[in-house]
């Protein structure tokens, strides 16, 4: 419950104090949220398991953001950002997609 009400209270939140993001920041926004994403996916999926931490799923979800924007920024910085971005959502999306489709098993038994 806690959680969900987190949640909803960040959405509020956004939504009520319209945050910008810096310039400089933006290119890895998509970046870092779709790490985020990752990792959520993840706890869930751990969750479901039976297998979950709390501390695994915080350094996981750090260091997948922490990571993934290192690789972009390491990527502008040799001037193929574009290319290494889209590597990291492709990889990225591939394991939220693999956990997706083990919630979805774990879930509706199917």
């Amino acid at each position: 419950m806690i959680p969900a009400f987190a949640l909803a209270l960040g959405i509020v939140l956004g939504l009520i104090l319209d945050p910008t993001v810096p310039l400089w920041l933006q290119p890895y926004l998509p970046i870092a949220v779709v790490a985020a994403l990752d990792s959520v996916f993840g706890g869930v999926r751990a969750r479901l398991d039976g297998i979950f931490e709390a501390k695994v799923f915080v350094v996981s979800f750090v260091s997948n953001v922490l990571v993934a924007a290192l690789i972009v920024f390491l990527g502008d910085q040799l001037g193929v950002g574009a290319q290494l971005s889209t590597a990291v959502v492709v990889v990225l999306g591939i394991r939220i997609f693999g956990n997706a489709a083990a919630i979805r098993r774990h879930v509706f038994r199917a």
